[in-house]
């Protein structure tokens, strides 16, 4: 029998990856990663239109993100072809990444989206499981303050609104696979990433709300370092989690950054109406860990993975 310590990660886009790719080096751990597959922009939204799949594109990142090494077969899975001019025949193939081509065509040729997954984890010597949330084709619906409802994920942030919530529109079946990795976990990962179309749509999934619950395991908010234009627009860090408590979710920890952003960065973000998340209480009924987590390479503020590593290893001892 294993004694691995088993961490789920919940979420999607690039701060899911972000903390897949410092935690996959950590000994001893197994690591399951529920990802939102609610996505219907670009790329993924194009080919989920066309062949009646489930979005792929956070499945491509996480694939990358969890791949044993930065192999050519990885690196080539994040290509995105552009167009050189208006011929039309680029038209097919223009603005696709090659990662959600090669997931398009394994599903069709391996019978299943959750097969095309599997093999495709086997080829990039993945560490750790996969997990589409669903595996049905779902549209993300939010309902703002004033009562508006938008569809679509990739609507929801462009509305000069604020969101009252997010839901779909019928019901939503789980895969087992995530119920059964939740049923099982040691320690749960929200975030990081956009609070209403990468971590919520997997959350508002009625099944795993009840797995959720049920869980004993530590339950741990990565809270975002700044808010995002169109979705937490002035957000706190309360506002964030009372977001997450709104929807069903349960914390028990929220992780903090407390690298001092430099005031130009601060200001650059501002003019893109962007501000630094923080706590505006002394007191909650959650534990606050603040650690370094941050790095500000060519001059973006983005969460470092080595650092995430290092605080899911204290998590976890």
């Amino acid at each position: 029998m294993s004694n691995k310590k088993k961490v789920v990660v919940i979420g999607g886009g690039h701060g899911l990856s972000t903390i897949l790719r410092g935690i996959k080096s950590i000994q001893d751990i197994d690591i399951s990663a529920i990802v939102t597959v609610a996505d219907d922009g670009g790329s993924t939204g194009r080919l989920r239109r066309r062949f009646h799949i489930p979005a792929m594109g956070d499945i491509r990142n996480v694939l990358i993100s969890l791949a044993e090494n930065e192999s050519l077969l990885s690196t080539l899975m994040d290509y995105r072809f552009e167009s050189t001019d208006n011929d039309e025949d680029d038209i097919d193939v223009e603005g696709h990444n090659l990662g959600n081509l090669i997931l398009t065509a394994m599903t069709d040729t391996c019978g299943g989206f959750m097969d095309a997954i599997t093999t495709i984890s086997k080829v990039l010597n993945v560490k750790g499981k996969i997990i589409p949330s669903t595996l049905q084709i779902i549209t993300l619906y939010a309902i703002m303050e004033d009562g508006t409802i938008v569809q679509g994920e990739a609507n929801i942030p462009n509305f000069n609104n604020k969101i009252s919530k997010v839901f779909y529109d019928r019901k939503v079946y789980a895969t087992p696979m995530a119920i059964k990795a939740i049923e099982e976990a040691d320690l749960i990962i929200y975030g990081i990433g956009s609070l209403y179309t990468s971590i919520l749509p997997n959350l508002i999934i009625q099944e795993i709300d009840e797995a959720l619950k049920k869980s004993k395991a530590d339950k741990v908010y990565f809270c975002n370092i700044m808010s995002q234009p169109g979705e937490t627009d002035g957000y706190t860090l309360e506002d964030h989690v009372e977001a997450l408590n709104k929807h069903g979710a349960m914390i028990d920890k929220v992780v903090i950054a407390s690298d001092d952003v430099p005031k130009r960065l601060i200001v650059k973000y501002a003019k893109e109406g962007s501000n630094i998340v923080k706590p505006t209480y002394l007191y909650h009924d959650f534990d606050i860990i603040s650690e370094s987590l941050l790095d500000f390479k060519d001059d973006f503020i983005r969460h470092d993975s080595e650092k995430i590593k290092k605080v899911v290893e204290k998590l976890l001892k």
